[in-house]
Formats: structure tokens, sequence, C-alpha cells
């Protein structure tokens, strides 16, 4: 399939039955990125399905979104009318059953590479054999994963980066055994998305994990020295190096666990000194401090996930 096939596909020239993939997707697991994903989907006049380990899951899932929505129209950038329509688009289950023609289906679980191969064998049992099954990771096999299915040509990563309703890049992993068309579907996919899609060959940590990293762990580190504050670290990055956000409040946004997760993964399957996680991040994670979601961790946040001026830590308070 050529590039100008893909633009047609995205654009409404193909037929009908070309495009119809990916109008009715299946999203397992409402958790940040799962809702992150779903919302941006929706928003695209796709039908969403949703599935949530159980009821109570998927009705905080649900309310969680409701929420996110209510603040774009807090922010005008949404009206009521927009809201109703995205949120009509999205039906919550609890069970894979509910699966029915659906093409593609999008895993969105945490980075428990245990848990993602038990969901995909239920997966397999339960979508038609000309589905394609997406895992959202940033440091997990894809072939591994697509060996415990019976499609392997049709198992593929898509790495939505965090916050996904604003990052716009997509990393589209293949597998080893990840067949052309696949890849060429999902590429057109996230186009239709309104996202700029890059080609990944499976490695740890694919691009932006293996790249993002380093930096983040050194920054810790040198927050645990003493060397400068968080919120001097962060400025230092931004400004001297034009990137809109410091690696220490980034690293909040993701979740420290999350970020810990990642580092553990890189070294185990890299071997290499500079993924170690600094005992600094150790220490918060230990401690209940992930970041946004628990209101502290490198910063503090208010109910709206904003910074509290003044609150990032030093070599003093670091407790």
């Amino acid at each position: 399939m050529s590039e100008e096939d893909l633009i047609n596909l995205v654009e409404g020239n193909a037929s009908a039955n070309d495009n119809q993939f990916m109008d009715n997707i299946v999203i397992v697991g409402g958790g940040t990125m799962g809702r992150g994903i779903t919302i941006v989907a929706a928003k695209r006049g796709i039908e969403v399905l949703l599935i949530e380990k159980n009821e109570t899951s998927l009705a905080q899932s649900l309310d969680l979104i409701k929420e996110s929505l209510d603040k774009e129209i807090s922010r005008w950038s949404m009206t009521e009318s927009e809201k109703k329509a995205i949120l009509s688009r999205i039906k919550g289950v609890v069970e894979f059953s509910e699966i029915t023609s659906q093409q593609l289906i999008i895993e969105a679980l945490n980075e428990d590479f245990e848990l993602k191969k038990a969901v995909f064998k239920e997966l397999d049992k339960y979508c038609q054999d000309k589905a394609i099954l997406i895992t959202n990771t940033s440091t997990l096999s894809i072939t591994e994963l697509a060996s415990v299915t019976g499609r392997p040509d049709k198992v593929i990563g898509m790495h939505f980066l965090s916050p996904v309703q604003k990052i716009k890049l997509i990393e589209v992993v293949k597998g080893l055994n990840t067949s052309a068309d696949t890849f060429q579907k999902v590429m057109a996919f996230a186009k239709k998305l309104e996202r700029t899609p890059i080609e990944v060959f499976e490695s740890p940590g694919y691009v932006t994990t293996r790249v993002f990293i380093p930096l983040v762990n050194e920054a810790i580190q040198v927050l645990m020295e003493g060397i400068a504050s968080a919120e001097d670290i962060d400025t230092a990055i931004r400004i001297g190096y034009e990137i809109p956000t410091g690696p220490l409040a980034m690293a909040d946004s993701i979740g420290l666990d999350q970020v810990l997760k990642w580092m553990e993964t890189l070294f185990h399957d890299l071997g290499d000194a500079k993924y170690r996680p600094c005992p600094l991040l150790r220490m918060l994670v230990r401690a209940g401090h992930l970041g946004v979601k628990t209101s502290q961790g490198f910063f503090k946040y208010n109910e709206n996930g904003e910074i509290i001026t003044g609150s990032g830590r030093n070599s003093n308070n670091i407790k």
C-alpha cells in the first residue's frame, strides 16, 4: 500500500469497506492511557467498546472520562453538545464476549507482561480471525506477546505517549512476525487519530523511552546529590534545550511507579548502567509519592494536576 493509499484511507477517498475497520474499535483497560486513547478516538467519530475488569472499575473509568471532558468545557475548548456526542460513542462493558466484529483491538493495561499475555490469550479466542491485536507498551516485546496468540502476523505495538490527548506522536512497533498489511492498517489508523506515526522495529524501549529514561534518571541523580532544586533542574532543561516540560515534571505526569518499571525493564534487557534506577526514585515509589496521580512526586499538585508553586524537592526536604 502506497503513501497515497494511506492518505486515501484517512481522508475517506477509499471504499467504505477499506475504511470500516477504523470506525469501530475495542480498548481493553480504562486506566490513564486507556481513557486517553478512548477520548481521542471518540473525538474522531470512532465507536469505542471500553472493557474493564469489573463494574466498579468501569464506572470509575467512565466517570473520569466525563470529568476530563468537563475540564475541556471549563477551558472553552469543548461544548456540551460535543461532550454528549463523544460520550455517545463510548460503551463500557466487563466481558470479552461483548466483542463482535471489531477489527482493531487496543490493549492499554499497565506494563505487566504476564497480565498482558493472559489478556492476549483471551482476546485471541473472542476476536475475529482478521482482527488486529494492538498493545500500548513502551518497553515490552511485541514478538513474545504475539507468540501466545494464533495470529502473530496481526499483533503490533502502538506506543501512545502521555498525556495522550496532547502528545501527537505514536510509535508503531513491528514485531518479528508482524505483516506489512497489519503495519499499513495501523499506520492509517494513527493518521485517522490525527497523530504522527513513526515506524519502529522492536527493541527494548523503542525510541522515545530509550532516549528519555537516561535524561530523567540523571535529573533525579542531580536532585539527590543536592546540586539544584527540582524547580531549577526542570527550568534549566526546559529553557536550555527549548522543550515544553522538564524531565522531573514529565516523570510525575507519567507516574513514578511506571517510570521505575521502564528503568528496571531497560536495565534488565540492555544491561547498561545508565538505566539503573536512581535510589531516590525507588524511595519515592516506596513512599507512595507517584506524581500527579497521588498529588505528590518531585512536585506537589493541586486537584487539577497543576504544580503548586514552590513545591519542588531539594536536598534538604527529601523524605
